[in-house]
């Protein structure tokens, strides 16, 4: 092992310059995951904003409980491939989906 290294008041190891190497690339990660989430959302917010003014013009109710609950499960289903909590996945969905509600009884009124 390489001897420590002094960076203002902090000793720095071989050790902990690979570990806050590795903090770095995580974040830079988590940072375009991030923007990609947003951009995700933004484009899926569109869509259905777009249902929402289709069905305040032909009438239709702002919510349709059977599509919700099939996108739950297989949303679901989607997170556990994708090795993430179900309850987690199944209350980001459910957020989403009352934020969607909301909305399309904007255009309604």
């Amino acid at each position: 092992m390489l001897p420590p290294t002094r960076i203002g008041e902090i000793t720095m190891t071989d050790n902990t310059t690979r570990a806050a190497e590795l903090l770095k690339t995580h974040r830079a990660s988590i940072d375009r995951l991030d923007a990609i989430l947003i951009y995700t959302l933004g484009e899926r917010f569109a869509h259905t904003k777009a249902v929402g003014q289709l069905k305040a013009n032909h009438d239709l109710p702002a919510s349709d409980p059977d599509r919700e609950a099939k996108q739950i499960t297989r949303l679901k289903s989607l997170a556990e491939s994708a090795d993430l909590d179900t309850a987690f996945a199944e209350k980001f969905l459910n957020f989403i989906i009352q934020e969607v509600i909301k909305n399309h009884k904007t255009y309604q009124d």
